[in-house]
C-alpha cells in the first residue's frame, strides 16, 4: 500500500478518461461506459487505500 497503489488507480483512472473520450468521439456508448466504469473502480480503489492508511495511522498512535 502506498505511492505504488497511487500511482496504479491514477493509471486505471486516465485510461478510463480515454476511453470515455473516444467513446464519446466516435459515439460508442459501450466504450464511453466502459471508461467511466474505469474511472469509478479507481476512484473506490483509492478511497479504500486512503480508509486502509487511516486505519494503520490510528493503530499506529496507540502504540506510541
Amino acid at each position: 500500500m502506498g505511492l505504488d497503489d497511487k500511482a496504479k488507480h491514477q493509471a486505471q483512472d486516465t485510461k478510463g478518461k480515454a476511453k470515455e473520450a473516444t467513446g464519446a468521439a466516435t459515439g460508442n456508448r459501450g466504450m464511453k461506459a466502459k471508461g467511466r466504469n474505469d474511472q469509478n473502480q479507481a476512484k473506490a480503489k483509492e478511497a479504500g487505500r486512503h480508509v486502509k492508511q487511516a486505519a494503520k495511522d490510528t493503530k499506529d498512535s496507540f502504540k506510541s
